[in-house]
């Protein structure tokens, strides 16, 4: 029997309603025919994660920073590298 892929987006949504405490683990696992230890650990992840997702933007600049200075030292790199060709290349041309 092959296992069932569920999205992120129904993860979450089960694992919220599961939150509310509307239905028990019974009825919710019959309702999405999930097994309730899945239901129990994609709870137990949102709990988990739900304390950095507000962090995210930070994340997100800092991630941003090392790229841009990573784009900057190549830039630096390549201006390096086309004055010593650009230098290079006149002693040849005459």
């Amino acid at each position: 029997m092959a296992r069932k892929k569920f999205s992120a987006e129904f993860k979450a949504q089960v694992a919220l309603e599961f939150l509310k405490g509307e239905l028990t683990l019974a009825e919710l696992s019959s309702k999405y025919e999930v097994h309730p230890t899945q239901l129990k650990e994609w709870k137990d992840t949102l709990k988990a994660q739900a304390k950095t997702l507000f962090s995210k933007k930070e994340k997100t600049e800092d991630s941003n920073n090392g790229y841009v200075e990573a784009l900057e030292r190549k830039a630096g790199q390549l201006t390096i590298e086309i004055d010593f060709l650009k230098k290079n290349l006149t002693k040849y041309q005459q």
